[in-house]
């Protein structure tokens, strides 16, 4: 797809279904065992390309955040105003109330009653649109990457090393949601993979499921991935636990507010 307008400026909706088709693709590629650079050249030679596309793509998503009147932020501009006594010569208060502010307000103190008063006449779809703000600008590149790569449905395999004990059960945890996701994303530090996946359940926005049988080729590489393999020489007796991850409801809920390419 030709992502140049004729006026030779990119449209994000363009930029956004290229980002959301190579996701596919790589996702696809990932769950049917194949490497991305070694086994599909053509995404190796496009790999520049896309890359280039995703830049812009994430210029789009910042300046869409940044228009968000996220609340957090207000309330920390405004604690810092209050701290100050003043912006633009007048005392920085609120129109309506629920928490008198006060001034030189601790900015902590004052951050908190910025957020209270911000919440009068809140309906559901701007509370929606707050709450999904904060999680947004809680995500790095390579996070949302997998978020787009999970947004399908599809489960991806997941393993934790544990130390086995002398009665064989799982013992103390060593590393915790390796997972083929990062690769089939393509993120930029396959080494944080794990710590992603972690974050991305933390913030509710993926689930871990049972193991499934059918992904067992993708488990046999997810083993031989070299962070695994690493983790496994520092422990005498491994244990391994095989569970899947995939994207939570509420990360489907987020994912379908934020999704480029419906923009």
């Amino acid at each position: 797809m030709d992502s140049q307008r004729p006026n030779g400026r990119v449209s994000a909706g363009d930029v956004a279904d290229v980002a959301r088709r190579a996701g596919q693709l790589a996702g696809w590629a990932a769950r049917a065992g194949f490497g991305l650079t070694r086994k599909l050249p053509v995404l190796d030679s496009a790999e520049r390309g896309i890359r280039q596309v995703e830049r812009t793509l994430l210029s789009e998503l910042r300046r869409r955040l940044d228009e968000v009147d996220d609340p957090y932020h207000a309330a920390l501009t405004a604690a810092s105003a209050m701290h100050r006594g003043e912006t633009n010569g007048r005392v920085a208060e609120p129109a309506v109330t629920l928490v008198p502010g006060r001034q030189h307000e601790e900015p902590l103190r004052a951050a908190m009653a910025e957020l209270l008063n911000h919440s009068i006449g809140f309906g559901r779809d701007r509370a929606r649109e707050y709450f999904y703000a904060i999680i947004l600008r809680q995500l790095t590149p390579d996070e949302a990457r997998i978020l787009a790569a999970l947004a399908d449905g599809s489960p991806f395999p997941t393993v934790d090393i544990a130390e086995r004990t002398s009665l064989g059960a799982a013992g103390r945890i060593v590393l915790r949601n390796a997972s083929t996701v990062g690769k089939a994303a393509g993120v930029s530090l396959p080494d944080q993979v794990p710590g992603y996946v972690t974050r991305l359940i933390g913030l509710g926005l993926a689930d871990l499921d049972e193991e499934v049988p059918a992904l067992e080729t993708q488990y046999e590489i997810l083993l031989t991935d070299e962070t695994v393999r690493e983790v496994e020489k520092q422990v005498k007796r491994v244990k391994v636990i095989r569970r899947t991850v995939h994207i939570s409801r509420l990360g489907a809920q987020f994912w379908q507010a934020c999704d480029p390419s419906l923009g």
